[in-house]
């Protein structure tokens, strides 16, 4: 993230959550190299990052950062009523809403997000196989969803960038 760029408190928020949570930016960047290498034969890390850098500076992908790792959190600590405590925590397969949620990062960057999303999440490349092991104790029932779609949205922003300038 540039020194320069003053960033607001949601922002700042998803940022430090993120973190918290085992998620770094490179984390990210690295699923959106492993979605678009194939497609940029002089793919850098440097481009990935800061397509994921563009991603988390737009505040629809902050509101839903905040508001699905809160719903993970109040999961893991088994603050919701039933039915959806049950269904949060185990992630159950039925259960669609961490995709809507995601759904709402893939949109801002057009329907290649869609593929890229699907394809990724189906896949469970690097960090999102961390988020999908359930022996750590951690409910990342929406988080592994919105990384996904962070990943696709960046994948999505970079591949428009592409087609723009060649």
């Amino acid at each position: 993230m540039a020194e320069d760029k003053k960033i607001n408190h949601v922002e700042e928020k998803a940022r430090k959550w993120l973190k918290e949570r085992g998620v770094d930016v490179k984390d990210i960047a690295n699923l959106v190299y492993f979605l678009q290498e194939k497609y940029h034969k002089n793919l850098k890390m440097e481009d990935c990052i800061a397509n994921v850098e563009k991603v988390l500076s737009k505040r629809e992908v902050q509101n839903a950062i905040i508001t699905g790792i809160q719903l993970d959190i109040l999961a893991e600590k088994g603050m919701l009523e039933e039915p959806l405590q049950s269904i949060i925590a185990t992630d159950e397969s039925l259960y669609g809403v961490d995709e809507i949620l995601a759904f709402s990062i893939v949109n801002v960057y057009g329907s290649i997000g869609f593929t890229n999303y699907g394809y990724i999440d189906k896949q469970k490349p690097g960090i999102l196989a961390y988020l999908n092991d359930k022996s750590t104790g951690k409910c990342n029932t929406f988080l592994d969803d919105i990384v996904g779609a962070i990943a696709a949205a960046a994948s999505s922003r970079l591949a428009h960038a592409a087609a723009n300038v060649e």
